[in-house]
């Protein structure tokens, strides 16, 4: 009986100590990059790093009905109230604007020539805009005139400008220090609107790669309407990226567009829309907003938070059932 009770203890004691040893020396697993939510785990020396995020809308439109609507609520705000608390969490804020913002834009409600009230500044600077890209076909549709004076507003409100053949603006975070290209790929040349041209995209992005720690580059391309990129998109992307580029932001296709992860870097080739009037599809509602979290130089987490318009221009954030089903579109490794 004594022995019996002597194993009995000696059985027990070796659970304890076998669960004990577990517990304190089992390794830290690292779960699979994927393009929704990478998680990894960082090293001694990277956690040192301070981390630091980079948030970016798909297109923001404030014309046509958008504009309309704004004036109507005399309120230039109103287009961000909903997603304003998210994108001022972002070290920096990059969107894509795509209509000049002039002091004598027409109210209308149709056509196809954008602008917005240079009052929309407003919306912008309320939003913690940093960054806005010009890059893209609409903003020349005032011409050389209005692209000139949507650029000394934005300068004026301390909001740096890519896109615009110029030297492209490098923002400074936590000692590093981000460099910032837009492209078009999208209708006719125009002037003072840099062009997705591979020669001039190549060495670009080369000299630019010396003199900052990431390299960020924004591109309008694409098939309106079309929910996969197309051979262009795919050897654009790539360029860029054997180039130096860090990461690849895309717009314009007015629907999302799943990640590619080329040579260990993300292509996020369409965001949708964010702020726009296109209410005749469910498909041209929707938008994400990409969240890009850094260590140091390394991007460590992308999240994805989808957006849904409403009113003719104003988002909010989706939740639930309706959330997951965007997701699920990105969540392609092309």
């Amino acid at each position: 009986m004594i022995k019996r009770y002597i194993a009995l203890c000696i059985l027990f004691l070796g659970v304890i100590v076998g669960i004990y040893y577990y517990q304190n020396n089992r390794k830290t697993s690292v779960a699979t990059i994927t393009p929704i939510g990478i998680v990894t785990s960082p090293t001694p020396s990277e956690k040192e790093e301070n981390k630091w995020t980079l948030i970016a809308t798909g297109d923001v439109i404030p014309a046509r009905s958008v504009n309309y609507k704004t004036i109507l609520y005399k309120d230039f705000t109103w287009v961000w109230k909903n997603i304003a608390p998210l994108l001022k969490t972002g070290d920096i804020t990059v969107i894509n604007l795509e209509s000049p913002l002039l002091s004598d834009c027409p109210m209308t409600n149709d056509g196809f020539t954008f602008c917005g009230d240079k009052r929309h500044i407003e919306g912008l600077v309320y939003a913690g805009v940093d960054v806005a890209t010009l890059a893209n076909n609409h903003i020349g549709n005032y011409g050389k005139r209005g692209i000139d004076e949507t650029v000394k507003l934005l300068r004026s409100n301390y909001i740096d400008v890519a896109g615009i053949d110029e030297e492209p603006p490098i923002r400074g975070v936590n000692n590093i220090r981000v460099g910032f290209f837009a492209y078009n790929d999208i209708g006719a040349k125009e002037e003072g609107v840099s062009w997705a041209d591979t020669g001039v995209m190549e060495k670009e992005i080369q000299q630019l790669r010396n003199k900052v720690d990431v390299v960020v580059v924004s591109m309008s391309w694409g098939v309106e309407y079309t929910a996969t990129p197309s051979a262009r998109q795919k050897e654009l992307a790539h360029v860029i990226i054997d180039s130096g580029a860090d990461l690849v932001l895309g717009n314009h296709p007015h629907w999302t567009q799943p990640v590619e992860i080329y040579q260990g870097k993300y292509i996020v080739y369409a965001h949708g829309n964010t702020i726009f009037d296109q209410m005749w599809s469910e498909e041209t509602k929707i938008g994400v907003i990409g969240k890009y979290t850094f260590s140091g130089l390394r991007l460590i987490n992308i999240e994805f938070i989808p957006t849904y318009i409403q009113d003719y221009g104003q988002p909010i954030l989706l939740t639930g059932a309706a959330k997951e089903k965007v997701l699920q579109k990105l969540n392609t490794n092309l």
